[in-house]
């Protein structure tokens, strides 16, 4: 079985780019950007390019230090270690930055086994304001392709939130959507609103063990 996450209002409480935004006085604007893309009323990659194109000149160091601030959710820790423990595949599909999930995982003293993230391009230490990855122009629904061929898992379960996350939920198996825009809430199989109740999804669905 393969379980992939959405990372940015799902496993995380954090955006990743409000954080990044945050430096460069453009924090409102970045939420309101992201608003409209999570809602499915701007298209995800024109919604992201026009976010990073506010972080031109941000300083390298300055990026790091705000994504280090990025952090998962109370409970998540136990249910990826559980997910892990039970031997099911797992993977981060993410539009957000792979420094910012890799140091929150660490931090968190947990992981998974993939992360498919976008990485912000630099020249001389300050962001360039382009954005550069998998899940820029791509769709998660074929992340989640690509992830089936390259570990054999047939099955799937898709935990996400936005509309970005819609694609994924809508092909795998079970669709769980962690407190779903209204615009993604009709692909989702179940809804939840805590990493207690995705544990309990999960063991009632067959993917944990009842007692993990």
């Amino acid at each position: 079985m393969l379980v992939a996450l959405d990372f940015d209002g799902t496993l995380s409480d954090s955006e990743m780019t409000v954080l990044l935004g945050e430096q460069v006085g453009a924090a409102a604007e970045m939420a309101a950007i992201t608003e409209q893309a999570m809602n499915d009323e701007l298209a995800y990659a024109a919604s992201l390019r026009r976010r990073c194109t506010l972080l031109a000149g941000l300083g390298l160091d300055t990026a790091r230090d705000a994504l280090g601030a990025v952090t998962l959710r109370p409970g998540t820790r136990g249910v990826l270690d559980a997910l892990r423990t039970a031997g099911v595949e797992t993977a981060i599909l993410t539009g957000g930055f792979e420094r910012g999930v890799e140091r929150a995982l660490a931090e968190a003293g947990t992981g998974v086994d993939t992360v498919v993230a976008n990485r912000l391009l630099a020249t001389d230490g300050v962001l360039t304001g382009e954005v550069t990855g998998p899940l820029v122009e791509g769709t998660k629904d074929d992340a989640l392709t690509i992830l089936q061929a390259a570990t054999g898992e047939t099955e799937t379960v898709a935990v996400g939130d936005g509309a970005n996350d819609r694609p994924m939920l809508a092909a795998a198996d079970l669709a769980v959507g962690f407190a779903p825009k209204p615009a993604v809430e009709p692909v989702c199989d179940v809804v939840v609103d805590s990493m207690t109740e995705l544990r309990a999804v999960f063991q009632t669905e067959g993917v944990l063990p009842e007692r993990a």
